[in-house]
């Protein structure tokens, strides 16, 4: 993607701003205030829907979910195309938002908790790699042996998601994005091949 004319590769792009948006509210306490994701407080700080996810509650918070999309996000990202990635991402992180506010609004989230972290734009790249390459072994700590990514997204990654002070509803919403898109461009290019397929003369069972 270009930024100011340059290219610069959408992943760097991405943890850059994350990054730079981290330094910020470090800097004054202000930004992660104006930044963060409240429920209550959506009314009159809607764009807080975008902005927390950039925002970040630690160095430990950041640097998880910035390896975790460097890793994953890459591959992804030669799969399906700069394009296709940019949308898993964005969609995703506001779909995990999105649940949050449903989840608070019905009252099995607390409304005045303030939310933030990449971790449901994360999840829907996860999501989605794991529908395209399911049996992509991946390492996974703690746990010392490799596993299929399909297990460690669908399985060990979203029952963490349940531990106490983490938004798993941010999670949930970004991994349920992001499978429903690798779903979608799985049949999109399944649809294509056999498109291609019968123009050329071959017919498939």
């Amino acid at each position: 993607m270009r930024v100011f004319g340059m290219y610069v590769g959408v992943i760097e792009f991405l943890i850059t701003l994350n990054t730079l948006t981290f330094i910020l509210t470090l800097a004054d306490e202000t930004f992660f205030l104006l930044f963060a994701l409240m429920p209550s407080q959506l009314f009159f700080e809607p764009w807080t829907l975008l902005t927390s996810m950039f925002t970040h509650a630690s160095f430990n918070h950041l640097l998880f979910n910035m390896i975790a999309l460097f890793f994953l996000g890459s591959y992804l990202e030669r799969i399906i195309g700069e394009k296709n990635f940019l949308r898993v991402y964005f969609i995703g992180g506001l779909g995990g938002g999105i649940l949050t506010l449903i989840m608070a609004y019905i009252g099995l989230m607390r409304p005045d908790v303030a939310v933030v972290g990449a971790s449901g734009a994360v999840f829907s790249v996860a999501a989605c790699l794991a529908i395209l390459r399911p049996n992509l072994t991946i390492f996974l700590f703690p746990i010392p042996f490799p596993m299929p990514l399909y297990l460690a997204v669908f399985g060990f990654m979203l029952v963490m998601s349940f531990m106490p002070g983490i938004a798993w509803s941010g999670h949930l919403g970004g991994l349920i994005v992001g499978a429903l898109y690798g779903l979608s461009y799985k049949g999109g290019r399944k649809q294509q091949s056999t498109e291609s397929g019968i123009r050329r003369g071959y017919r498939f069972y």
